[in-house]
């Protein structure tokens, strides 16, 4: 649950610490403002434990004081503390004795309660998309279990919020109506093999559908993880074929368990059974066992009978031993000197409950386990008007295919959204390194597969940078005309074994919004025999991949994201249209022969906005029914872009006859639209885990509906073919790739220009 721990909260913790600090350094106690006795508690332990950062100014001899959205500064001696700018009195001032500061126990109440911090404020009404609270989660649970349709034990793989019609949410963001639907909860449950979908209502604590599946394959849950390494561990016949590679210690080996995909039963398995593929890496105490693969060794575990199927064996490659730690324990790092981002004001956004307001926009976020983010009901204030632009925005899906034919490559293709859920495997964020230090850290709550709800500390970043000018015009003679970019930043990352990827939603004060995508991590790679490139064996070692160490090779494989954008720009009703730059010949006379013109082209079905991407052409989605100030209709460009490697995402590496093709479309097109159904979330299926055809873009555009004038779904597909590269071992910096939303005719003029009043011009 997106909810920010509030300093109303965990001052009974803080103070209770307070006390038991103060029996324990025997301060003396002070006489306080109104000449009542004070008790006084070590200060930067006290502050530490409650969350904030406490540092000294030697030469100024102050203490400034961070905490979320509150920037503190205060001397020693004085009665009076600067919170965001503003002044407040204290009780007792902030001592010292010797080389340590005291506070009094009531210093976080004042502080921090004081009402000088804005960033925080309790909802008066709660969001119709608010995510499930912890007792909510847990009531979906009781009502499934006192179902009886179950017998046994429960493992979910989802349990989320069912959402109401999307007209009476906008109802309530722009009006201020109420939301007649019930509040209901999704619920995703594995029995056996099987998929069974439910729905419960939440008030009335009744399970409203209970729907069995046939022909799908639920994602991978972690226990499923545990599982199978103490199959292997428990494996004679593993051990066996490990021993042929000189390992005698199967608990020193690591799993990773995959997906296999489908192939049509060339891969020999069948499928009615619920597998996972293990390949495995030495732990040889560097820390790094990625560094270790143990190479053509594959084991097929059944997760229903909880054991080895099958192990698939080629020619015994050498595990490569050297030592390569990604942490820096064999080095030493060079010193840094600090850089210091602060917010002497407080911050200039305000979350309320699960609401976002900054400069114009205003946006609900929530965590989904699957996918992480949802950015929601997305308005822009234009001189007093809410406007809206998106009613719903995330991650659609992604995958990351190889290109080896090889026996432990072939069948990687993960979709690590829809086979793993990527909000499941969300990865805490370190202040300072992951995100700045002027970033608001939000704690998330989600359901674990035994239908536990979960919290996730750290989960999510909020931040403002500076981001250049967003203008500069300087006349001769004339004083400069500048401003800076603002920009604020929803930041999350989610490691999916050896990667971890890092997604970032930018909101522009100028009205763009960006999305960046961005990998990093450990490469997986290949144990091979040759060294160098000069070694006899290295072309064919090569064939796939890049020699990035001794006996390693990066393996040539794909990260291609797909972001679903459920556009509303001034409104439900909207059409797509190209601009195409043109060159024309000259029929004006002159001594010029072409002309630079446009032509403009409106893309009417699903099937024909199903594009590649070509950089020349401006994709707008827009409304023909709202005109700007001068009559042209307001639309967004729909901008899908590479960067970094690759300027342009160029889609899928692979033989149109392969059966991956069968299975996912969405990665070979940059644009697809479709007409608005609150059932098509994923672009590669609900259930993609050994999917045997498309259930997700590639089915939802068969229909190939009209898109001219109606509520319409953008998804973008950006992403990069990597070819790995020496300087990317053992541990990977961060690729970024990109999509971009960006206002076209949507204002009349230079939105950060600010408000005016009317010209006559205007009117």
């Amino acid at each position: 649950m997106l909810r920010k721990i509030m300093t109303k909260k965990r001052l009974p913790a803080a103070i209770a610490l307070a006390a038991g600090m103060m029996a324990s350094v025997g301060w003396v106690p002070a006489a306080g403002a109104h000449g009542a006795a004070v008790h006084r508690v070590p200060m930067e332990k006290t502050l530490t434990d409650f969350g904030a950062t406490v540092q000294w100014d030697d030469y100024a001899r102050m203490f400034t004081i961070i905490k979320d959205g509150a920037y503190v500064k205060v001397k020693p001696d004085a009665h009076e503390a600067i919170v965001n700018g503003k002044p407040l009195k204290l009780q007792a001032p902030v001592i010292l004795k010797g080389k340590t500061a005291y506070i009094y126990d009531e210093f976080i109440n004042d502080v921090f309660q004081s009402g000088l911090d804005q960033t925080f404020a309790v909802e008066q009404r709660a969001h119709p998309l608010n995510p499930l609270s912890a007792d909510e989660i847990k009531t979906a649970v009781e009502v499934v279990k006192a179902s009886g349709k179950l017998p046994g034990a429960l493992r979910f793989t989802e349990i989320s919020l069912r959402e109401p019609p999307k007209e009476q949410v906008w109802n309530f963001v722009l009006k201020g109506g109420a939301v007649s639907a019930p509040r209901q909860a999704d619920v995703t449950l594995l029995d056996g093999i099987h998929v069974v979908e439910g729905v419960v209502d939440l008030k009335d604590k009744k399970l409203v559908s209970w729907t069995p599946l046939k022909d799908a394959q639920g994602m991978v849950v972690l226990d499923d993880f545990t599982s199978v390494q103490s199959i292997i561990n428990a494996s004679q016949e593993y051990a066996a074929v490990l021993k042929k590679r000189g390992i005698q210690d199967p608990t020193k080996v690591i799993t990773t368990p995959l997906t296999v995909g489908y192939f049509d039963g060339k891969d020999g398995l069948t499928q009615d059974q619920r597998l996972l593929k293990v390949v495995s890496y030495l732990d040889v105490g560097d820390g790094n066992y990625w560094a270790h693969p143990i190479e053509n060794l594959v084991a097929v575990v059944d997760l229903q009978q909880k054991k080895i199927i099958k192990i698939e064996e080629g020619q015994v490659i050498p595990v490569p031993m050297a030592p390569r730690p990604y942490d820096g324990r064999d080095r030493t790092a060079a010193r840094v000197k600090p850089l210091d981002i602060i917010e002497p004001e407080g911050k200039n956004y305000t979350i309320t409950g699960h609401t976002l307001h900054w400069q114009n926009w205003d946006f609900h976020l929530r965590l989904n386990s699957r996918v992480g983010p949802i950015i929601s009901t997305v308005t822009y204030n234009d001189r007093g008007k809410k406007r809206q632009v998106m009613y719903e925005g995330s991650l659609g899906g992604m995958i990351v295919p190889y290109g080896d034919p090889d026996i432990g490559w072939y069948f990687k293709a993960y979709l690590d959204a829809g086979d793993y859920g990527m909000g499941t495997l969300t990865s805490p964020i370190a202040l300072g390194k992951d995100a700045p230090e002027n970033a608001v850290l939000l704690d998330e709550t989600i359901a674990d597969y035994t239908g536990t709800p979960t919290t996730i500390p750290r989960a999510i970043a909020i931040f403002e940078r500076y981001a250049g000018p967003e203008y500069k015009h300087q006349e001769m003679g004339q004083p400069n005309v500048s401003t800076e970019r603002r920009e604020l930043v929803v930041r999350w990352i989610s490691t999916v074994g050896n990667y971890d990827y890092i997604f970032d939603w930018v909101f522009h004060d100028n009205g763009v919004i960006g999305i960046d995508a961005g990998a990093t991590g450990i490469e997986a790679v290949k144990g091979v025999k040759a060294r160098t490139m000069q070694d006899p064996t290295a072309k064919e070692d090569t064939r796939y991949g890049t020699l990035i160490d001794h006996n390693i090779v990066g393996t040539t494989h794909q990260h291609i994201y797909n972001f679903r954008l459920d556009m509303d720009v001034d409104g439900e009703n909207n059409s797509l249209v190209e601009v195409n730059p043109d060159v024309k010949p000259n029929d004006r006379g002159g001594p010029r022969t072409s002309t630079m013109q446009v032509d403009q082209v409106n893309v009417d079905t699903e099937q024909q906005a199903a594009q590649k991407f070509d950089p020349s052409t401006i994709r707008l989605l827009s409304n023909t029914n709202r005109l700007n100030r001068m009559g042209n209709p307001v639309s967004y460009q729909l901008i899908p872009y590479a960067g970094g490697t690759h300027p342009i995402a160029k889609g899928a590496n692979f033989g149109k006859d392969e059966w991956i093709y069968h299975r996912l479309s969405f990665m070979d097109r940059q644009l697809w639209i479709t007409r608005y159904n609150p059932d098509e979330r994923y672009p590669e299926g609900k259930y993609p885990n050994r999917s045997i055809h498309d259930t997700g873009l590639g089915q939802y555009v068969t229909d190939n509906q009209s898109i001219s004038n109606t509520d319409n779904v953008v998804w973008l597909t950006t992403g990069t073919t990597h070819v790995a590269r020496a300087e990317e071992w053992p541990i990977m910096p961060t690729e970024w790739v990109h999509a971009l939303l960006k206002p076209w005719n949507f204002f009349d003029e230079t939105p950060t220009l600010g408000p005016r009043g009317q010209r006559k011009s205007d009117k």
